[in-house]
């Protein structure tokens, strides 16, 4: 019998297959397409410090692993520039740990092209991208895992000595006792600009937008990709199923980016897309024991590829009895259990 199946085979299941593999289990993935091919395509691959212990130590993780990469994950310590403003926010900044403060002078020496008169800003340094599908193939070939391309309908049936669910926003169907819901959200991405942009560029309200509960939302976020496109982001719906592009939600999440940065209105979009993010009530990951020989990997929302190492470090930890690298209480799935 296998030691683990993990059924989902996206960035988070690749990287508890890679964990896990590492200490000598024999590990197979369930899922009906091309390992990396949803949520994990569909994102930006920001991987990000958001001040928390899991997105800190993951992207940590991140760096490490970064020389073993292969050069079509495109890492890149391209850094997060969080954007001021105005004065509040910029008490805001200066209240982020780890971040190298910047005044409107030194905003505009780092991006000339922001809108005028912004008050700030702060540079988190360790920030990177990486191109997510790529890095979720080469973590499974560094595996050897299995991978079955087969949808799953009940995790009960599944026979192995672990099973693990890392299906992201699909859990809610699997699992629908689970608080688990799935949040849309939207991308664009444009020609080659080479050298317009240095680093991530995010609004500081975009945590707003990320921790509410509001149905929609829209931040500001733009990405530069090592080739010289530019992702723009973002968008957050919830109670919407269907993939096609929403023409209103979009149109707002582009004004906002062309708001920020006047200069994407000469930029040619190439395409755009949407994927879903699997959002808990407290935006924080579900990961640990649920029942029997089930464990969690999911409701990360749209941090799935920044806490993904982390993540597996975590679980593997309580699947192999192990000391884990962080506090798992926070994570455990029975904090929503009644």
């Amino acid at each position: 019998m296998t030691d683990v199946v993990i059924v989902g085979a996206g960035i988070v299941g690749a990287a508890c297959a890679y964990e896990l593999a590492q200490a000598g289990a024999t590990v197979e993935l369930l899922d009906p397409n091309i390992p990396g091919s949803g949520a994990t395509a569909a994102g930006m691959g920001h991987l990000v410090d958001l001040d928390d212990d899991l997105s800190r130590y993951s992207v940590n993780l991140w760096h490490q692993l970064a020389p073993q990469l292969p050069k079509q994950a495109e890492f890149w310590n391209c850094g997060t520039l969080w954007i001021a403003a105005n004065d509040a926010e910029m008490e805001e900044a200066r209240r982020k740990p780890g971040v190298e403060l910047l005044d409107a002078k030194q905003l505009y020496e780092a991006e000339p092209h922001l809108r005028p008169g912004l008050a700030g800003g702060a540079v988190a340094k360790g920030d990177a991208v990486v191109y997510a599908p790529v890095a979720t193939r080469w973590l499974l070939e560094q595996a050897k895992a299995k991978v079955t391309r087969r949808a799953v309908t009940s995790l009960d049936e599944i026979q192995a000595g672990a099973v693990i669910c890392a299906t992201g926003a699909m859990t809610a169907k699997l699992l629908p006792e689970l608080p688990i819901r799935p949040r849309k959200g939207h991308l664009a991405i444009t020609d080659r600009y080479p050298g317009l942009v240095q680093h991530q560029l995010v609004e500081l309200g975009y945590m707003t937008s990320a921790q509410g509960e509001s149905n929609e939302s829209v931040a500001f976020n733009v990405q530069p990709r090592p080739t010289g496109q530019l992702l723009i982001g973002s968008s957050r719906q919830y109670n919407v199923e269907t993939t096609e592009i929403d023409p209103p939600i979009l149109d707002r999440m582009l004004t906002r980016a062309f708001e920020l940065l006047p200069v994407l209105r000469d930029c040619n979009v190439i395409r755009t897309w949407t994927g879903f993010r699997a959002s808990t009530p407290d935006k924080i990951p579900l990961i640990g024991h649920l029942r029997g020989n089930l464990y969690l990997a999911t409701g990360h929302e749209g941090l799935g590829v920044t806490t993904s190492l982390g993540t597996a470090k975590i679980l593997a930890a309580e699947i192999l009895r192990r000391p884990s690298p962080l506090p798992p209480a926070p994570y455990r799935p029975e904090r929503f259990q009644t």
